[in-house]
Formats: structure tokens, sequence, C-alpha cells
């Protein structure tokens, strides 16, 4: 096939793959063997950027923007007027491999439309695996996109060339999957979540006892979960994201923003884009929930349904908690320095650590790097100081943002990259 051809389905492909970001690769460590291409050292790959500043890129893309379902919030659903293209096996193979070795990439994610069935797309993204894996002797990360439906076996075979798995549970709410994909079946991407945790734990528990056992999708499984095409709220969301981290060890659930490239009634209108605020307050709740001991209904519950979008949720816990405030930095215990506005975990042992030689006053804080101008609030420390002045909820919030307006943006700002 021509240089050109290859050239159109890539510019294609790789667009149609944009709407999917649940394509990080922590977790993953791959050692190169028999000098073969690449290694995955559980660095993150994708179109990211690492804590020094490195920015990691993949090749990105589908087998195939062909679908034989019609779900209304997807850009390549089979009622939609677009140009469609499908690679061959063996082209994604080769430009895998020559992309890597001109150093344009570091990993491939690979996704695909339906056609003809599950299990056949399936199948196919398998052998794209498999190539890589057994002919190219590749060692690089590979993310494959699993199909809804796919069969156990499929399943199976797809983590021992993979790195990640994903299958996107796209709408948060069997109702909203209903409602916009009536083709799809919320079992059937519950069925391939639930095999790859059991193959996950079976041969983590086989290695254990025999050490030539294959290693089973090293970086875990992840899902994305569409933000905005139906009218759940922060907490349906949350609650969905919960569920999948207990019950299905998920390494990351990922909030894609509905972008409305489509004219449907049952979706919100051509230019009502989700703000990108509101991902970043399900990031940072994300966090919270993960790193720093909150449980979801702490956050998100019947009686605030939603995140406030003009600050953080854990400034939002703090303000409807505040007799739990002022804590004593020198002598609390880590979880409730956790919650305190403007430390973050770093911080959180960097003062377990120096407390034990010093008392620390608010000095020292601020050379640990702690956003006094929000923890401030909440704290008291050697020079006992404390600076609520017995304000209200609402008046503490006020005087936080008028005080440090400039510098939560900056932060804001900077963060966005880190929870994308």
């Amino acid at each position: 096939m021509s240089f050109d051809r290859i050239r159109e389905k890539l510019s294609i492909l790789a667009d149609a793959a944009k709407y999917d970001v649940s394509c990080a690769s922590s977790g993953g460590k791959r050692k190169n063997s028999n000098k073969g291409l690449g290694n995955n050292t559980g660095v993150g790959i994708c179109h990211s950027y690492t804590e020094d500043g490195r920015c990691v890129s993949l090749l990105k893309i589908l087998l195939t923007n062909h679908c034989i379902f019609d779900c209304a919030y997807c850009v390549t659903r089979k009622s939609n007027d677009i140009k469609r293209a499908a690679f061959k096996v063996q082209e994604v193979v080769d430009l895998t491999i020559n992309f890597y070795r001109r150093n344009y990439i570091e990993g491939l994610f690979l996704s695909s439309g339906i056609f003809k069935n599950a299990d056949y797309t399936m199948e196919r993204l398998i052998q794209v695996a498999k190539k890589l894996r057994l002919e190219e002797n590749y060692n690089g990360y590979i993310h494959l996109k699993s199909i809804p439906g796919a069969s156990d076996e499929l399943m199976r075979q797809a983590g021992l060339y993979a790195d990640r798995l994903s299958v996107n549970i796209e709408i948060p709410t069997k109702s909203g999957l209903k409602l916009l994909a009536p083709d799809k079946k919320h079992e059937d991407f519950m069925k391939p979540m639930k095999k790859v945790k059991h193959e996950i734990i079976k041969y983590q528990s086989e290695k254990k006892v025999l050490k030539s056992t294959p290693t089973y999708a090293p970086a875990g499984q992840s899902t994305q979960m569409i933000i905005g095409a139906t009218g759940e709220s922060d907490r349906d969301i949350m609650y969905s994201a919960n569920f999948f981290y207990k019950k299905y060890q998920m390494k990351r659930v990922y909030y894609s923003g509905y972008i409305p490239v489509l004219e449907d009634h049952r979706l919100p209108a051509i230019g009502t884009a989700v703000p990108i605020v509101r991902e970043h307050r399900l990031y940072q709740t994300d966090w919270l929930m993960r790193f720093y001991g909150f449980s979801v209904q702490e956050i998100v519950n019947d009686t605030y349904p939603n995140l406030e979008l003009d600050i953080d949720p854990k400034l939002g816990w703090a303000l409807r908690h505040l007799e739990l405030f002022p804590i004593d930095i020198n002598k609390a215990d880590k979880k409730m320095i956790a919650r305190v506005p403007g430390i973050g975990m770093q911080s959180v042992y960097k003062i377990i650590q120096a407390r034990k030689y010093r008392r620390l006053d608010w000095d020292h804080l601020r050379a640990m790097g702690i956003a006094l101008n929000r923890a401030q609030y909440f704290i008291t420390c050697y020079s006992k100081q404390f600076y609520s002045q017995d304000l209200t909820p609402l008046q503490l919030k006020t005087k936080i943002m008028s005080n440090s307006s400039s510098k939560y943006h900056n932060q804001f700002t900077n963060q966005l990259s880190l929870f994308n």
C-alpha cells in the first residue's frame, strides 16, 4: 500500500482516538531481553509531562473507526457521516516499530471501533500486540482497549501481551447508558473488567510459587467515564468511580468532559461543552479518595451532590467541618494533617519527620513550601497564632479566596497537566 494511503489512515484514526484520555501507564515494568526493542520501566507513557518536565509520547490510534454501534455521544457512531478507515494488523506493527526506531514514540495505545462483533475486534487488537512481542521482540509499553463483550479467553490472552488493559464504562450510570447507547449492555462492560481482575490476582499468586510464570497486565486496568453527556451529579460519578476502585481494583478512573460534536436531542446542545474546571474537581476528588484517606461520602453525598467549582474539594470539606479545626501541627496525627487545605502528602511526611527534632513554627512550615494562605486558618503551631478569628464558613471562604486568588489560579493552571 502506498505511503500516502498509510498517512491518510494515520490522520483519520489518530484523530478519532483523541477522545480517549485513559492512556497512562504507571505501574508497568517490562524489562528488555534478548537485545530486543524498547523497555517499560514504569514511567508514564502518554501525551503528558513527567514531574521533571519531560514530555512522553505514544502512538495513539484506532485500529478502525468503523463501528456497528450507534452511541449518541460517539463521533465514530455508525450513523455519523465521517470518513472511515481501517488499519491492517501488520500496518500497525510496522508503524509502531518504525516510529519507535525514530524516537517518535515510547509506546502504543491501541483502541478500535467495533466491527463485525466484539470477539473479532478483540482478536485483531491482540494480534497486533502478539506480533510486536513475539515477532519484533518489542518490550515497550502497550495499552490495549478491551472490547465490551469480548470472551474470557481473549481477555486472558490480551493481558499476556499488553501492559495495561482498559474498558471504558463511558456513561457513569446504567440509565444514562441505556439512553445514549441502547445497543450496549452494562454487563458487557463488567465482564472483561472482572476477568482481568481475576487473571491479575491469579498470575500474581502463581508467580510467587513459580518464578517463570508470565506477567499478566503489569500496569493493571483502567476505565474512563464521559462527564456531562447525561445529567449525572458529581456524587453519581464519584460513587461509580469508587465502585470500580473497590470492586475491580482499577489503577485509574479517568473523567472526560463531554465535547458536543453531534446534533442529537438526547445530548447537550452544541456549544455547551463541560467546563474543564469540573473535570479538574473530579480528578482532585479522586486524588483525595486514593491518597488522602477520604471516603467518597465525605466529599459528595445527598446533602452535597455536586462539587464546588470555585474551591477545591479538600477546602470545601474543611469549611463544612470547622468544628474539627484548628489542629496542632506538632501533635496531630498524619490523617488529620493530610486533611488541612494547603498541605499535600509530601508536606505531611516532611512535617512528621521534622517535628521529631523541633517544635515547628510558621517559618518552618513556610520553608517546607506549605500554602499558608490556606493552611493558616486551620492549624496552630509553636507560635500559637491562629487566624480564623471565629469566622463563619462563608466568611472564611471569601477571605481565603480574596487573599490567595492569584496564587490559587496559578496553582490550578499548573496542576491541570497532572490530573489529565
